[in-house]
């Protein structure tokens, strides 16, 4: 029995010296919470060299994690196994995130940079005065179509999608909101309607469209469209600038009868252990130059009204990703619905995935 203690206790001896070790290797290689810098986000949603010329500035470490829906973020920050000093999701995971007490309050103080945005992407119903997020990249849902294969068909409205010469011709995402959403505004409703003749309304319009759809799909819908496996595509405004650059022969429009304006902003997760460097990252960038190199990097539109100055015309000036007020005015933001509802699109959506078999 002495032996067996012996040995145990030698045993714990060594892991607790190995775990003392580990923790100094960390710190003198800048893992410690003072000078590293974890950061949550899309996959490929950053200009890499930003991330190296923020290290080189601040003498910080970066360790860069992904994620590819917000709710897998939001179980992981949850979760609290990991620290993550900075993530970026979307606005109602903000809004869930809010009430779930997950959020460090944003000095904005420690922002001088966020001048730079532009006052309209500022003090949205998700999170008034900005307390809590900074905006990072904006867009819209709408049409993706290859001219060459719609007839005359121009997708000024959301009705376009149900003419008989798209059958099995039309792409969709993967997502509840996006599609009832897109049910309700071809109805004149809102798409955050919580009405339920209005939403069992949509679900029976949107059931006549099955003919014409396709395949409902994730990521690769940007490939398939790339590649006219099919005509049309209902897909982000920022999956459609790549698809475009993959093909220059396809188009993208928003529907005049309005559609969802979505953003992506800087937030500081509860369990951060620097947040400090978090304000400070958040703060660079917000930088013009940071910003513009990075909305050219990626292909989304930015808030940042000094950075769009920077960029080059054929991109600030295009009206499909950087639509005029008279759009935009009719454009919403997702509101945050509450569990019971979320969970009553999610069914309706199953519903018509079913039925679209």
């Amino acid at each position: 029995m002495k032996q067996l203690v012996r040995t145990f206790a030698l045993v714990f001896v060594a892991a607790f010296a190995l775990m003392i070790l580990a923790s100094y290797l960390n710190k003198s290689q800048g893992y410690s919470g003072g000078n590293t810098l974890t950061i949550y986000n899309w996959g490929d949603y950053i200009d890499p060299e930003l991330l190296k010329e923020f290290e080189a500035e601040t003498g910080m470490k970066v360790i860069y994690q992904t994620f590819d829906s917000n709710e897998a973020m939001l179980t992981k920050i949850e979760q609290g196994g990991t620290t993550f000093d900075v993530a970026i999701p979307s606005e109602y995971a903000i809004s869930k995130m809010k009430e779930e007490n997950l959020l460090v309050p944003i000095d904005h103080s420690k922002l001088p940079n966020l001048k730079n945005i532009d006052a309209r992407f500022l003090n949205l119903n998700y999170d008034p005065n900005n307390q809590f997020s900074i905006p990072y990249f904006w867009g819209t849902v709408g049409i993706v179509y290859n001219p060459e294969l719609v007839g005359d068909l121009t997708f000024d409205s959301w009705n376009d999608l149900w003419d008989p010469r798209l059958k099995n011709q039309i792409l969709l995402l993967d997502g509840a909101r996006e599609v009832i959403g897109m049910g309700l505004n071809s109805l004149g409703y809102s798409l955050n309607d919580t009405n339920e003749d209005h939403l069992q309304a949509a679900l029976k319009k949107l059931s006549t469209l099955t003919p014409n759809v396709r395949a409902i799909v994730g990521d690769e819908i940007k490939m398939l469209l790339a590649n006219e496996e099919a005509a049309v595509g209902l897909v982000w405004s920022g999956d459609a600038s790549e698809i475009m650059d993959e093909n220059d022969k396809l188009d993208y429009k928003v529907p005049e009868e309005g559609s969802n304006l979505w953003f992506d902003s800087m937030v500081i997760p509860k369990t951060a252990k620097n947040v400090e460097g978090a304000h400070q990252f958040i703060n660079f960038m917000l930088d013009p130059d940071h910003a513009a190199r990075n909305a050219e990097y990626v292909g989304y539109s930015t808030p940042n009204a000094e950075a769009l100055k920077l960029l080059p015309e054929d991109i600030s000036q295009d009206e499909r990703f950087y639509p005029d007020e008279t759009l935009t005015s009719k454009l919403e933001v997702y509101n945050n619905l509450g569990k019971k509802m979320l969970s009553h699109y999610n069914d309706l959506f199953l519903e018509f995935k079913m039925h679209s078999k």
